[in-house]
């Protein structure tokens, strides 16, 4: 691929980023709760008896680290909660409590509408080969390695 399509490319990707993340705080914010914590309910409601904190890194592609705080900050707004694990007590399973998912389903009709009208228009042919392509953007930034000097 030319470089110069790679860099409009990775611009077009990144600009993206940025209008998803300023209108996600329009969208979440009056609400109450951040992208990054929404993401965690939409996880949560998802996975029934909750998940362990390192597979809640991992569906979100972020560090430990950052899930920690993120968890921690949640669990004492009251929409999370930590349990132990029954199959190993050095885990942590995250789950949501009823108030967040009262939380969560108040937002994600609002969500599911916002999602909708930005794909409108995509066909699903379109669509498919726009995420295979972006699959591929991020097991490169993954893999990102910085040139030998």
């Amino acid at each position: 691929m030319r470089t110069d399509l790679g860099h409009e490319l990775t611009r077009a990707v990144l600009t993206t980023a940025d209008v998803f993340l300023r209108e996600g705080q329009r969208l979440f914010r009056p609400h109450g709760i951040t992208a990054a914590q929404y993401n965690v309910l939409s996880v949560l409601a998802a996975a029934g008896e909750g998940i362990s904190q390192r597979e809640l890194g991992d569906v979100l592609v972020v560090d430990r680290s950052n899930v920690t705080g993120l968890v921690d900050r949640m669990e004492k707004a009251g929409w999370v909660r930590r349990t132990d694990d029954p199959a190993d007590r050095r885990v942590y399973r995250v789950m949501l409590t009823s108030a967040g998912r009262r939380l969560w389903e108040k937002i994600a009709p609002a969500y599911e509408a916002v999602v909708l009208q930005v794909v409108e228009g995509l066909t699903e042919r379109q669509a498919n080969a726009t995420l295979s392509g972006l699959k591929h953007l991020q097991a490169g930034a993954v893999a990102w390695r910085l040139p030998k000097k």
